[in-house]
């Protein structure tokens, strides 16, 4: 009983915010400002959605957001699950020192990389694009980390035999390989997904014209010095929200199927 009364307030704790936020977008400045306040918009408008769709490039931002998610995800679980296979069924040299390196990079924070890493984006002449937020975060040593130790489950003898029959590499990969690891891989694109979706500093310092704002960026541009329109701040933290909402509900039993997978075989 005490479990579910705590489980109970926890829950009311972390949805309070998204059901603020949500409820705000709805109302006019008047009332998002009221005190004491409105537990529930009683004059409900589309006014602040309108204004962030027309004087705004909300659209574009959202867009912007997107594209980067997607195409991030895409090139991780790409390089970190084959980067992963082989580190964990391959035998070379250095590659206990190559994994290490991994290991290590997974407890520097991106401030400490952070000046060469411009730099770096400076002299590929990719500052301000797209591709600048993209390219930084596809070697994610967490990744390789991750896909590695579900790897680590493949059994030899199937790759022998693959081997025997005449397999290339990358074609054992593709039908021996990857369908054992799938789990681990639909759970690194979720964890992929969700962390480049909400990387508001390398969004900020890559990014700076306002049509390659992602909608996070874009929101945060809304702050003004003298006054705040609050209602459309939250209607673009809504409309922020919301794909990695989707995003979650729809993959939710993948998540926890490759942590949990994870955690035991880890």
């Amino acid at each position: 009983g005490i479990t579910i009364v705590l489980l109970s307030i926890l829950t009311i704790i972390f949805v309070f915010p998204f059901y603020w936020i949500m409820t705000g977008a709805f109302k006019n400045q008047p009332d998002t400002i009221k005190i004491p306040p409105q537990w529930w918009p009683t004059a409900p408008t589309l006014e602040n959605f309108k204004q962030l769709l027309i004087q705004n490039p909300a659209g574009k931002w959202l867009f912007n957001s997107i594209f980067i998610a997607l195409v991030t995800m895409l090139l991780v679980c790409i390089t970190s699950s084959l980067a992963g296979y082989v580190l964990a069924k391959k035998r070379f040299y250095g590659q206990k020192f190559l994994f290490s390196v991994f290991i290590v990079a997974m407890a520097l924070p991106k401030q400490v990389v952070l000046v060469p890493l411009v730099r770096i984006i400076n002299f590929l002449g990719i500052h301000d694009t797209l591709s600048a937020v993209i390219l930084p975060l596809v070697g994610w040593p967490f990744g390789v980390f991750l896909m590695k130790q579900f790897s680590e489950n493949i059994p030899d003898e199937l790759l022998e035999s693959a081997k025997i029959d005449g397999c290339g590499e990358l074609r054992t990969f593709i039908n021996i390989a990857f369908p054992i690891i799938k789990p681990g891989f639909a759970a690194l694109a979720i964890f992929t997904f969700i962390n480049t979706w909400n990387d508001y500093f390398m969004q900020l310092v890559m990014l700076s014209s306002r049509d390659k704002l992602t909608v996070s960026l874009g929101v945060a541009t809304m702050q003004a010095e003298m006054a705040t329109n609050y209602g459309l701040i939250m209607a673009g933290a809504t409309l922020s929200a919301i794909p990695i909402v989707v995003v979650f509900m729809l993959f939710q039993k993948s998540f926890t199927q490759g942590i949990t997978m994870g955690a035991v075989k880890g």
